[in-house]
């Protein structure tokens, strides 16, 4: 199959923005987007919208709708199609393919499985942007257009069954949320007493801390195995996920001990990404962990760790509490003193059981779904590779 560079095959278009000191510029209806506004369906939905004068009056240029629109700034290689005439900004370059001699959709697919082919080729310091030449040198394997269209009709099909999957990822973790906030506002929770995290931490000392600071554990003293140590990126999904694997020798854990974390204990983040939360599993090896957590050992006879959970990430009492002590920017300014002093409602422990008992159930399902998620990108990956060249 022939491969023809994506130059010949199409005209392109760039972007602009308006002068943001020209208010009135941006009072008027022409749909005006940024790469920000495209979604990683390739969805296009504009919040800002211009005048005709402001058309005139910068470098942006209005397409009509199906146009092909490629982000080379910022979130480079995201693609999506104008769903209406509309604007865009810098950060995107407008594709319009030759009908002729190339389909939209296979067009669309081809440059999102060359998203690698865009970030390999990002220049920038700050802000980081491809060039036009490497846009327009990109070769796209050329079948006849008919055969095209059956490829992009066949990849539209999968990739639809990737967001119905993706939606009800979706549609379950609104339903754990739903299940507990519902238990926790219903007018049963009025006669619940509000408790601290403190509170029902357990009883020893060290029960609520973060990990070593400074000179306690240099990055240079990690090694390829060990004891393992636990950072943000171990709970910054809201669930317990090994990610990048750290370890120390056990000489050096020797002296870290008291920052050992035990099967149950919550982790919460208080550096970079703040407020997330996860519950360490009962299969954890031997592990410690980083400064930017705050770990939690839970009395189990008061409070489930799953229901502490829970709590940092949906009870209003809770949430309400932590973005009064944090002036709204729960992200910005977590620390170990406003987490020991969070409230909640606190359940009897039979209410606590049943309640994480039908979280845990929506859980099994959601890793279910997630399998299924997994295995539908592999074999998208796999048409997409069998596609374009000229094998589907």
């Amino acid at each position: 199959m022939k491969s023809v560079t994506l130059g010949e095959l199409a005209t392109f278009t760039n972007g602009g923005t308006p002068a943001r000191n020209t208010p009135a510029f941006f009072d008027g209806d022409i749909p005006w987007i940024t790469g920000a506004d495209i979604d990683l369906q390739g969805r296009t939905s504009a919040r800002s919208f211009i005048t005709s004068e402001a058309v005139r009056k910068s470098a942006t240029n209005l397409v009509p709708a199906g146009t092909v629109l490629l982000v080379t700034r910022t979130s480079i290689g995201k693609v999506g199609v104008s769903r209406e005439p509309l604007c865009f900004s810098q950060d995107i370059t407008a594709i319009q393919p030759d009908k002729a001699r190339l389909d939209r959709d296979y067009l669309v697919h081809f440059l999102r499985a060359n998203e690698h082919h865009f970030a390999s080729r990002a220049r920038g310091a700050t802000i980081k942007g491809v060039t036009r030449e490497a846009v327009t040198s990109l070769e796209v394997p050329l079948p006849p257009v008919g055969e095209q269209r059956r490829i992009g009709a066949i990849l539209d099909e999968a990739d639809a069954l990737r967001a119905k999957r993706r939606e009800a990822l979706a549609l379950l973790d609104d339903l754990t949320e739903s299940i507990f906030i519902q238990a926790v506002t219903s007018p049963a929770a009025d006669a619940w007493p509000v408790v601290t995290v403190a509170d029902v931490a357990g009883q020893e000392k060290g029960s609520i801390r973060t990990g070593p600071f400074g000179s306690q554990l240099l990055h240079s003293e990690f090694v390829e195995e060990g004891v393992a140590v636990l950072g943000i990126d171990n709970a910054v999904n809201n669930e317990f996920r090994w990610a990048d694997r750290r370890f120390i020798t056990t000489e050096k854990y020797r002296s870290l001990r008291r920052y050992t974390v035990h099967p149950g204990d919550v982790l919460v983040t208080i550096m970079g990404t703040c407020g997330r939360c996860a519950v360490v599993p009962e299969d954890v090896p031997l592990a410690i962990n980083t400064k930017h957590l705050c770990c939690i050992s839970v009395d189990r006879a008061r409070c489930l760790p799953e229901f502490l959970h829970a709590s940092f990430l949906w009870q209003p009492v809770s949430r309400s509490a932590l973005a009064r002590a944090t002036k709204g920017a729960i992200m910005d300014g977590l620390n170990m003193g406003l987490i020991k002093a969070m409230p909640l409602r606190l359940p009897p422990m039979d209410v606590q059981v049943e309640l994480v008992q039908k979280i845990k159930s929506v859980g099994e399902n959601r890793a279910v779904h997630t399998r299924s998620v997994t295995e539908l990108n592999q074999l998208f990956i796999s048409l997409q590779a069998r596609a374009f060249a000229g094998r589907l």
